[in-house]
């Protein structure tokens, strides 16, 4: 096949679209595709060449995808890689605007989609012009400030386009991309999350095993290292476990995974947020970044196989674990992620056997023999999954997700799967109270139907259940029940697509050597008949029950309602694919039957007659000889019966049964044409009689029949859709049909029957125009013309014949013709459409009625509009002309997105993933190919602009812009169709429709402004006029919308208008991007471009350029970008002009300054005028304006920027860091190391003088030395390296002078400051960033020029308590700040002497309202600042925080303002961290509660970089352990004392020292606050500490569920809830289990009552670690076995509760011993009660006999509530023990009854399968047990 097809084409393409193959006109294809593709080549390349990359580079790279999109991949392998090679340098052009980059992007995705065409030896791409690319877009400097409008899209298309391009990086890339990044690694700081997201996008994993030292090895131990050992889920853990699922799966079998099996599951199980205890709190940390369920997926399906099957132990472990949660009574938010994890993880591992087993191999790593997937690991993953599969089937989320999986598991183990769904779906369909349960089985059965059609040797009885299904679904045929009716259609189609009705019982005894099997199916095949007529008969029961008459008026509503059409829909293709599956004899008994059904009585025409004439097309289509032959003549004769009668013609009210014949004859001749032809006379003749009659129903129907008759004659389309190619045959001596059961369809053998029309069937076409069509437009052009008037009804009749004539013949009607408008765009590379070829020769010698319906069409318009305007349904008539005039070719759009939607529907429910290759069933192939001709059939790319083309647009705007809205919205919709269409024609419309806002214009009414403005506004899917990204367009449009706010025809009163004005600006600032200045393309580029023009086979046509061309090329370049910079500086003087117009509305006035704000960029300043207007607006009266301004100022202060020089150095050549190194050893290790410690803040060695502050060598970023060094290292150069500060004006630029002379002004600072102070929106306002970036502006550009003006202010509005002064405050101070940072030490120190007492006021003034503002002041001016730099601020905020002068609100605000500041600073103040904490530990007996909780979260913060990271050195900072000693030592008095901890304290500070005890609860009750908000919020929890506290915690911790607990209590409670759902290293655990061990010996039964939760969440959250630890296993059995012996009652329950969560997830088993020893406990002989005197004493104390007896039954009631679904085998022999203790003393007599209750409530739903478990006698006990009068006792 392929030798063939490169020898007609010349050369060997990469990978074509098959299905071109198949096309009736496939010969024509190569040539064409070859002359399209030289075009290509030589038109790229020359606009490359000649620099021109728009239009001519934007146009021919799209005319590519448009290729690929017709074609695929069908170029040589030299040409894809000079393809990719071009485009890649095309994206990665720096200055190039982000839509086209997007557009290059998208197309370099698709060509490098496919990655096993071009290997790593073709194709080699560098990774950091992407990386630039990325890290300018994602991270960009400029875009918070406005200066870049991204769109939102872009990251999206970033993350793919690297994605496609990383199998090709270089070798060397790993290193590179490890020395880039690693220096980011600090873990307390944004650029971790940087860091990681690098590596997850750009690490490349797909290098052959021989790099891999080069590759992953570099650094797969470092960072799952630090994937382990990090606790608490930041949120860069997700991108790790992203990165390692993929590297897992690209090295399957070359990475060793076991030693992390337990913790990936464990991680894993933990991240599905699964609720386990009682009270449980989660850390709300845990939902947000939570795993993503497709990588994990990814991760679990490759690590298993391979020798140790470890992973599968794990999974089935997992799925044991998790099973309960998926029972349909469970339901929750953790739900979705459960259901994803099932329908996503048989698909993967199908996919990854697809990749072992059926793929061709390619130039990837394939996996070693070792790893393959065995047989065994295929069974053993299936047996894992297929039980929470089964029960996923009735979940509440709906069965869809479950029939996913299903169907991928049956392509694995049908055996396996396929029984338990019969088990389930045969009950399903006899019982007919629960409809769920029929709807989900039977879509779970779609899922599965192709395995178990086809059989196979796994599952050979498989076949035998298909006609048992068929006839029990048919029931489901049900009028009343809509969902239940469309599945069954669905499942019914499904099933008999696959296999073909042919009666072949009869061969049993003809045939010798049929298998059993087969001999089974010969006979079952003779009910197919019986089957097929009962459908019929279900069909006319349901549409007898839905006729109109019975369900509502007749005059409400004509139409179908929605639910009616669905049911309609699935009837008619249900009913056809049965009767195309059927063989001759059973279609025969079926049409007679339909046939009667249809002529014996009259329908409406609205819902039942539009269903039965469905069902008669559907048989006419299968076999139109036979089945015409009845319907045909039958028709004709009664419509010419009736209407031979002269008056019927004229009646308003047609005939029923005239009306129904009719009806019946529109929808049966949709066959195939040569078949029509033969009855062409009865056709015409019943055509001229109906088409005039005076009934618009009737002759609608006639219309329908004419349309239909003239598409079946014109068009090209499959004849026959069945399973097997050549029809259903009877069965023969050679030939058994049952053979072709489930076959899918051979691609090359498919033998499709095409329908292509035939010269007699255009003639007659033809005919039937000339006969039909002629006459109309010929009284339409006279009753233009004004010689003859006809009325509206006969105007609307004859455009109703005009177009469903025009739509019918469409096909055969070649395009118009016209000349192209000149002059819309000058470039010097030619664009010509695309032609396709799509089977159709047109004849130039007939008639072309399409030009000759234009030409009537628009004088009719012109007519209707001058003279009727009103009237709307011909105005709407003759838009459906214009727009099928303009683009229909034989089929809509919209018609073949939605079958192209539900063809990936189908394809996707029943395709084979596992063996790939496209192994469809027929019918979808064919349906394919049809999709590929209608594909090229709408092929309407990049078409030329021509006058008619124009003329008819101009019309559309003339309709758009009309009196009726209705009208109006119409056209306008089918403007935008047309707008999207041809090049360039938007630049010829702009001026048309800017002319109706003309304010000069009195003669525009509302009505065409509003449409008008419509016609800019867009669809919102279609071009948006008003916001084109070329400066050409916007340059006109934009100032003209703000002059229309002084049209005559515009009001602010009519609210639609006013709207109609906010969606404009709204859609403009959310669609605007940044439009370009520079159209430059680099030498590289060009580079390429020439190679291309160079290559061959096909020939690049036109040639390369001349060189004459190339010159004239760049200097085009320089004038556009010299235009582009003109327009830009024009369209902002023009928006100014219209500001300073002072007739113009506020809300115009908005609007402009909202456009000028859009027009501020970071490669160009604003011109000057607009920088003055934008100053002078601070002090605008509108508070809007105001806003719009300050942002605006604090991007020009941005663009004045002056830049400071930077100089590389590297790190080691530092002075500083040179004396720290003395050995020349550079180690590995990161954190606080002697090379990074001169960084730290030390206030031994401040700058506290000039020299001291030159010499010191500052480092901003906080990040920097924390990890690695990076190998250059950008610092400041010095001081006077630096621009010059303190600038006089004169020196200033006049941007600049206008600022400064602005800012220099006494009155407008007052003014400026007085606004700024005013509160905007009551107790909403924060901290505004913007006016934080405005002011650190001003004072980084112009220095401390202006602080003479604001000190006063600054002084003034510190003093003022009240919420805005104290912000507005807060906003300048944190700017002047930040602004300092290049400032002279001088200027610094004056600063800061002004600066203290200010800051030490306002701290004292702090408020409820303004403690946040502050805080975020603080931290904001200590972000990204070297600490040394700001040693004034952290002294001052270190004098003493918490003093209790204003009472203990102001310490909390200190507080929280301090840790703002430090938090800032991560690991770089150690020394003040010390210092705090020094002063702190004093005072962690506050009274006070909002003081304990600031405390607790200032201390989160000490500790934070106290991590337990891999390679990083003990912190310098504060450490935990340490802490904690000394913490425990102040809480003796608690810890060793015996007796209940009572909160006994009365909040008040009583003079004098407490006793120790007292100071110990209130030391107590500020560590849970710092237990609390810690454990969320660092890296790892420190387990050794936080267990010496558990023995205190389970002491208060109360156990009763009660709201009415202090705060102590409940803290305690939480403190441990959060702590037992920390993650453990597995040497952690012995730790914890002793320690639980020690405190369960305690005297406290509150502290051993609260183990027991502890445990329960502990254990499962840390299930797999724990499992794969025997003797941890053994422990904390023994432990729980223990309490179950507990004395205290509510002890020994919680054990049972614990016992029976352990059991059902599998954490510990049901095994011999273990039930020995509860029956043997249970057995315990109780002491003979004494008969006791009257009034004696009753003893309570239960004796340790009642104890263990207890304890017995407590063990046995817990293996019974552990399996809650199901009964396994131990569980009857249980429930009779039980059953003997059911008169047991208290408590034991209650422990039965409940656990009997339980059993009862949840086994009552299966009970019919469950019953199946007990013997006879068992049963009777429990029937006796359950329904016995103690029950109610």
């Amino acid at each position: 096949m392929k030798k063939e097809a490169s020898e007609l084409l010349g050369f060997s393409p990469q990978k074509d679209i098959v299905y071109n193959e198949l096309l009736p006109y496939k010969d024509k294809l190569d040539d064409e595709s070859n002359e399209i593709l030289a075009q290509i080549k030589g038109n790229l390349g020359r606009a490359v060449q000649l620099r021109e990359v728009w239009p001519g580079v934007l146009f021919w790279t799209r005319k590519l995808s448009t290729y690929i999109r017709l074609y695929g991949r069908k170029f040589n392998k030299e040409d894809h890689v000079l393809f990719v090679k071009l485009l890649y340098e095309l994206v990665t052009i720096p200055k190039l605007e982000i839509s086209m980059m997007q557009s290059f992007a998208r197309l370099l995705i698709t060509l490098l989609k496919k990655k096993e065409l071009l290997s790593r030896e073709d194709l080699e791409l560098p990774w950091r012009p992407l990386y630039e690319l990325q890290d300018r877009i994602l991270y960009s400097k400029t875009e918070h400030l406005g200066l870049n409008w991204f769109p939102s899209s872009v990251e999206a298309v970033l993350k793919v386009l690297i994605k496609s391009c990383r199998p090709y990086f270089p070798e060397s890339a790993t290193q590179e991309m490890l020395d880039e990044w690693k220096p980011l690694m600090c873990p307390f700081d944004v650029t971790m999350q940087k860091a990681m997201g690098y590596f997850e996008l750009f690490l490349p994993t797909t290098l052959p095993p021989e790099l891999h030292d080069k590759g992953f090895k570099l650094w797969f131990d470092d960072l799952i290292s630090l994937w382990v050992s990090v606790q608490n889920l930041p949120s860069w853990e997700v991108n790790l476990v992203s990165l390692f699922a993929r590297l897992a799966n690209d090295n399957i079998g070359y990475i060793d995974w076991d030693p992390y099996i337990p913790k990936i599951f464990t991680r894993i199980l933990r991240s599905l947020n699964l609720p386990v205890g009682s009270s449980q709190m989660l850390v709300s940390r845990y939902l947000t970044n939570a795993y993503d369920i497709s990588y994990v997926v990814i991760w679990i399906s490759a690590l298993l196989g391979g020798p140790s099957k470890q992973a599968q132990t794990q999974l089935s472990g997992l799925f044991n674990g998790i099973t309960s949660f998926f029972h349909p009574s469970n339901h929750g938010r953790w739900l979705m992620k459960l259901m994803k994890l099932l329908q996503r993880l048989p698909a993967s591992v199908v996919k990854r056997l697809h990749r072992e087993r059926y793929r061709t191999p390619t130039w990837l790593t394939p996996i070693p023999e070792s790893h393959l997937l065995s047989e065994q690991d295929i069974t053993d993953f299936v047996e894992s999954i297929k039980q929470p599969v089964l029960l996923a089937m009735f979940s509440k989320t709906g069965s869809l997700d479950a029939a996913q999986a299903l169907q991928n598991l049956a392509l694995l183990r049908p055996e396996l799967v396929i029984p338990p769904v019969l088990e389930k779906t045969y009950p399903a369909m006899e019982t007919l109270i629960e409809p769920h349960q029929l709807t989900a089985t039977l879509s779970c059965m779609i899922g599965v139907a192709r395995s178990l059609v086809a059989g196979g040797q796994r599952f050979p009885e498989g076949p035998k259940h298909m006609l048992p299904l068929l006839m029990r679904a048919l029931p489901g045929v049900d009028p009343n029940d809509f969902s239940k009716c469309m599945i069954t259609f669905q499942f019914l189609a499904t099933f008999v697509t696959l296999v073909p009705l042919v009666d072949c019982s009869s061969a049993i005894h003809s045939r010798n050597g049929l298998t059993q099997v087969e001999k089974e199916l010969c006979s079952a095949s003779a009910e197919f008949e019986h089957f097929v007529l009962q459908f019929v008969d279900r069909c006319f029961a349901l549409i007898d029950t839905s006729t109109l008459e019975q369900t509502r008026e007749e005059m409400e509503m004509e139409k179908m309602t929605h639910l009616e059409s669905l049911v309609e829909l699935g009837l008619s293709s249900t009913f056809s694919t049965i009767l195309t599956q059927c063989s001759m004899e059973i279609f025969q008994v079926a049409l007679d039957k339909v046939f009667n059904f249809a002529t014996t009585s009259i329908f409406e025409t609205h819902v039942a007659g539009r269903m039965v004439a469905d069902m008669c097309r559907a048989t006419t289509k299968c076999h139109p000889a036979e089945a015409l032959k009845l319907f045909l003549p039958h028709c004709c004769s009664a419509i010419l019966q009736i209407a031979a009668n002269e008056e019927v013609l004229n009646e308003e009210e047609l005939d029923k049964e005239l009306m129904w014949n009719l009806q019946l004859l529109s929808e049966v001749v949709r066959v195939d044409g040569d078949q029509l032809l033969l009855y062409r006379s009865q056709l015409v003749q019943i055509l001229q009689l109906t088409l005039h009659l005076k009934c618009k129903q009737g002759y609608s129907l006639a219309c329908k029949l004419l349309y239909h008759i003239l598409r079946s004659m014109s068009l090209i389309y499959p004849r026959e859709y069945c399973s097997i190619p050549g029809g259903i045959q009877q069965h023969t001596d050679t030939y058994l049909p049952i053979q072709d059961w489930g076959r899918p369809g051979e691609l090359w053998n498919l033998e499709i029957q095409w329908h292509v029309p035939s010269t007699e069937e255009t003639e007659f076409v033809f005919y039937l125009l000339d006969l039909l069509l002629k006459p109309e437009l010929q009284r339409l052009q006279k009753h233009t013309e004004g010689q003859q008037d006809i009325s509206r009804d006969d105007v609307l009749q004859s455009l109703s014949i005009v177009h469903n004539c025009f739509l019918g013949a469409s096909s055969l009607l070649p395009p118009l013709h016209g000349e192209p408008v000149p002059q819309l765009i000058n470039g010097m590379v030619q664009l010509y459409e695309t032609k396709v070829y799509t089977g159709v020769d047109y004849d130039m010698s007939r008639e072309n009625y399409r030009e000759d319906i234009c030409k009537v069409i628009r004088p009719l318009l012109n007519h209707t509009l001058e003279h009727s305007e009103d009237d709307i349904k011909s105005l709407f008539s003759i838009i459906k002309i214009i727009n099928d005039l303009l683009h229909f070719k034989g089929s809509h759009k919209n018609e073949f997105d939605t079958r192209w939607k539900s063809f990936n529907l189908i394809k996707k429910s029943m395709e084979n993933r596992l063996h790939g290759s496209k192994q469809h069933i027929r019918a979808l192939l064919i349906d394919r190919v049809m999709l590929q001709h209608e594909l090229r059939n709408l092929t309407m790319e990049g078409c030329s602009y021509r006058s008619v083309h124009q003329d008819l647009i101009n019309d559309l705007l003339r309709l758009s812009t009309s009196r009726y809205s209705q009208v109006r919205c119409r056209a306008q919709n089918v403007l935008f169709t047309a707008l999207g269409t041809y090049n360039f024609c938007c630049r010829d419309i702009i001026p048309v429709v800017l002319k109706y806002l003309d304010p000069e214009r009195t003669d525009v009414t509302q009505q065409q402004f509003k449409g008008a403005l419509y016609c800019l506004l867009g669809n919102h899917s279609g071009i948006c006029l008003a916001n084109l990204q070329y400066w050409d367009c916007i340059a006109l449009t934009w100032p003209a919308l703000v002059r229309s706010g002084m049209s005559p025809s515009m009001s602010l009163e009519k609210t639609s208008i006013v709207r109609l004005f906010d969606d404009l600006a709204d859609k403009i600032h959310r669609q605007y991007e940044t439009i370009s200045v520079n159209f430059s393309i680099p030498e590289s580029c060009v580079e390429i471009a020439v190679k291309m023009l160079k290559s061959s086979s096909p020939e690049p046509n036109p040639g390369a350029a001349s060189e004459q061309e190339e010159l004239e090329g760049r200097k085009r370049e320089e004038q556009k970008n010299k235009d582009a910079m003109q327009k830009y500086e024009k369209l902002v003087a023009d928006l100014l002009d219209c500001l300073h117009d002072r007739n113009i509305p506020w809300k115009f006035e908005q609007l402009t300054i909202g456009f000028l704000s859009l027009m501020l960029r970071d490669d160009l300043p604003l011109p000057s005028s607009a920088v003055l207007f934008f100053v002078e607006s601070l002090n605008h009266d509108s508070l809007l304006v105001r806003n719009v301004a300050i942002s605006a100022v604090a991007g020009i202060l941005k663009q004045l920027k002056r830049p400071h020089k930077k100089v590389a150095v590297s790190p080691y050549d530092i002075s500083e860091l040179k004396t720290s190194l003395q050995s020349p050893v550079v180690s590995l290790l990161t954190g606080d190391r002697p090379d990074n410690q001169w960084l730290q803040y030390d206030s031994s060695r401040l700058p506290r003088s000039q020299r001291d502050w030159d010499e010191c060598c500052f480092i901003e970023k906080t990040h920097w030395g924390y990890s690695t060094w990076p190998r250059k290292l950008m610092l400041y150069a010095p001081l006077e390296e630096q621009p010059k500060q303190g600038q006089t004006r004169e020196e200033m630029n006049e941007r600049e002078q206008i600022i400064y002379d602005h800012f220099s002004d006494q009155l407008f600072i007052d003014q400026f400051i007085q606004y700024l102070s005013l509160e905007d929106r009551k107790g909403k306002d924060k901290f505004s960033p913007r006016r934080f970036c405005l002011f650190k502006g001003l004072f980084r550009n112009f220095d401390d020029a202006f602080l003479p003006l604001l000190k006063p202010h600054m002084e003034r509005l510190v003093a003022d308590s009240h919420e805005s002064p104290q912000r507005c405050v807060a906003e300048i101070i944190s700017g002047l700040i930040r602004g300092s940072k290049h400032w002279s030490y001088s200027k610094v120190e004056k600063l800061w002497a002004l600066l203290c007492p200010l800051l030490r006021k306002a701290l004292s003034n702090i408020t409820i309202e303004t403690y946040i503002d502050w805080g975020t002041c603080i931290a904001t001016a200590c972000e990204s600042r070297d600490p040394r730099k700001l040693h004034w601020l952290f002294e001052m905020l270190m004098e003493s925080p918490v003093t209790g002068e204003g009472g203990s609100f102001v310490d909390a605000c200190r507080l929280y303002v301090l840790q703002g500041g430090l938090a800032q600073q991560e690991w770089r103040v150690p020394e003040l961290l010390h210092r705090l904490l020094q002063y702190l530990e004093p005072k962690l007996t506050q009274v006070y509660k909002n003081v304990r909780e600031r405390i607790g979260s200032v201390l989160t913060y000490i500790f934070m970089i106290d991590v337990d990271l891999p390679y990083t050195q003990p912190t310098t900072s504060p450490r935990i352990r340490e802490f904690t000693e000394r913490v425990l030592a102040r809480l003796k008095p608690l810890t060793e004392g015996e007796e209940e901890i009572q909160n006994h304290i009365v909040e008040e500070n009583m003079e004098g020292d407490q006793d120790e005890r007292t100071q110990a609860i209130k030391l107590l009750k500020t560590v849970l606050k710092w237990l609390m908000t810690s454990a969320g919020r660092s890296f790892s929890s420190s387990v050794p500490e936080q267990l010496r506290l558990l023995p205190l915690l389970f002491k208060i911790a109360p156990v009763e569920n009660d709201d009415s607990y202090d705060e102590m209590k409940t803290d305690a409670k939480t403190c441990l809830s959060l702590m037992s759902q920390g993650l453990l290293y597995s040497d952690q655990i012995p730790q914890v289990l002793s320690a639980l061990e020690e405190i369960s010996r305690s005297s406290s039964w509150h502290a051993r009552y609260t183990i027991l939760t502890y445990l329960q969440i502990m254990v499962f959250y840390n299930l797999f670690t724990f499992l794969s630890d025997a003797k941890a296993v053994c422990d904390v059995r023994a432990l729980v076995l223990r309490l179950l012996e507990d004395e205290q009652l509510e002890v020994r329950e919680m054990a049972a509760t614990t016992l029976s969560g352990f059991l059902q997830c599998n954490f510990l088993s049901i095994d011999e011993p273990m039930q020995a020893h509860f029956e043997s406990l249970s057995k315990t002989r109780l002491p003979k009660r004494k008969r006791r005197e009257l009034g004696s004493v009753v003893d309570t104390i239960p004796s340790a006999d009642l104890v263990r007896r207890h304890a017995g039954v407590l063990g046995l009631s817990a293996c019974i509530l552990s399996s809650p679904y199901d009964v396994p085998t131990w569980m009857p022999q249980i429930l009779m023990d039980l059953s003997a203790h059911l008169n047991d003393t208290q408590p034991i007599e209650m422990t039965v009854k409940k656990t009997l209750s339980d059993f009862r409530r949840t086994h009552h739903d299966n009970w019919q399968e469950h019953k199946q478990k007990f013997t006879d006698d068992q049963l009777l006990v429990l029937t006796d047990l359950l329904v016995s009068p103690c029950y109610y006792a």
